[in-house]
C-alpha cells in the first residue's frame, strides 16, 4: 500500500522518539492511508454510476434559474410588455377585417409555471413519464408566468379572443380549465382551449382558428409554437430558420424562456432519438458543447 506523503518528509525526526512511539506513528498513518484510500475507491464508484444514480442532476441548474433568478422574471416581464406594446401598436392602426382578433397562446412555461414538477423529479430521481405528468396535472397547482395575466387580461378587454394551443392531452382538458380559471386567466371555456389528441404538431389547430380569426400574435417558449417550419428539425435547421424569420420575433411572435425542456433539447440536442440512456445523453451534451 501506498503512502499519501512519505515518511521522509514528517516534520519531527522519528529517531529520537521510542520504538512504541515509532509503532503507534506507523499504525495511525496507515489507517489515515486505509481511509483516505477506501474515500478515493468509493468516489470512483460513484463515478462510474453516477448517471443511474443522478440521473438529473443535468437539470438543477436549469430549473433553479427558472424558479430563482429574478432575470427569468425580468425576461417574462419584457416579453409581455413588448406584447402589450405590438397590441397596442396594431389595435391604433388596425387594418379593416371581417375576422375578429384574437392571440394564440401556448400554456406550459409561457403562461403556466410547472418548474414544480421539474425540481419533483430532480429530487425523486425519474425522468418525465405520462403517469408523473399526469399526477402534477391533476393537482391544479401551476401559477402564472409572470406577466403572463396581466397581458391577456388586457387584450381580452380589449375584445381581442385568447386561444389556448397546448400539447397537455386532451385527456386532462378539465384540469386545464380548471387551473386556467384558478388563476383568472380570460376566456377559458372549452371552445378557446385546443389540447392534444393524437398529434403533437400544433398546425392543425391552429388553422382551426385562422379560418375565423385574425390571429395578430403567437406567445410561446418552443419555436414550434409559432410555426410547423420548427417541427422535428435539427439544431442547425433551428437556428438558420430563426435567421430567416428573425423580423418575426418580437412582432408577431412573442417567445418565453424555458431552459428547462424543449424541442431545443429532444429534437435538437439529441436529434429526436428518445431511446438513450443518461450516460449517452451526458456523452451528446458534452461532445455538442463549444469551446475555444
Amino acid at each position: 500500500m501506498k503512502y499519501l506523503f512519505p515518511l521522509n518528509k514528517l516534520n519531527f525526526n522519528i529517531y529520537k522518539i521510542s520504538i512504541k512511539n515509532k509503532i503507534m506513528v506507523l499504525v495511525g498513518l496507515l489507517i489515515i492511508s486505509c481511509q483516505t484510500q477506501n474515500v478515493v475507491n468509493k468516489d470512483k464508484k460513484y463515478s462510474k454510476n453516477q448517471f443511474q444514480k443522478n440521473i438529473r442532476d443535468y437539470d438543477i441548474q436549469a430549473v433553479l434559474w427558472q424558479q430563482l433568478a429574478a432575470e427569468h422574471r425580468a425576461l417574462s416581464y419584457q416579453a409581455f410588455n413588448l406584447a402589450k406594446l405590438r397590441l397596442d401598436t396594431y389595435l391604433t392602426k388596425k387594418k379593416s377585417t371581417n375576422k375578429p382578433l384574437a392571440i394564440i397562446t401556448d400554456i406550459d412555461e409561457t403562461i403556466f409555471d410547472n418548474s414544480p414538477f421539474n425540481a419533483k423529479m430532480i429530487k425523486s430521481n425519474t425522468n418525465y413519464t405520462k403517469k408523473n405528468w399526469a399526477a402534477w396535472v391533476k393537482l391544479e397547482k401551476a401559477t402564472p408566468i409572470p406577466g403572463s395575466l396581466k397581458f391577456l387580461l388586457y387584450a381580452a378587454s380589449k375584445g381581442v379572443e385568447i386561444y389556448y394551443i397546448s400539447n397537455r392531452s386532451s385527456n386532462h382538458t378539465k384540469e386545464t380549465v380548471s387551473n386556467l380559471k384558478q388563476i383568472g386567466f380570460p376566456i377559458t371555456d372549452k371552445k378557446h382551449i385546443l389540447l392534444k389528441d393524437s398529434i403533437s404538431g400544433k398546425e392543425t389547430r391552429r388553422q382551426i382558428v385562422y379560418k375565423t380569426k385574425n390571429v395578430i400574435m403567437l406567445l410561446g417558449d418552443n419555436l414550434s409554437d409559432f410555426s410547423d417550419l420548427f417541427d422535428n428539425k435539427s439544431t442547425i435547421i433551428r437556428n438558420k430558420l430563426v435567421d430567416s424569420l428573425h423580423l418575426k420575433f418580437g412582432n408577431k411572435f412573442i417567445v418565453l424562456p424555458n431552459p428547462m425542456y424543449g424541442d431545443w433539447e429532444t429534437k435538437g440536442i439529441y436529434e429526436g432519438r428518445y431511446n438513450l440512456n443518461s450516460y449517452q445523453k451526458d456523452s451528446i451534451r458534452k461532445a455538442k458543447l463549444i469551446a475555444y
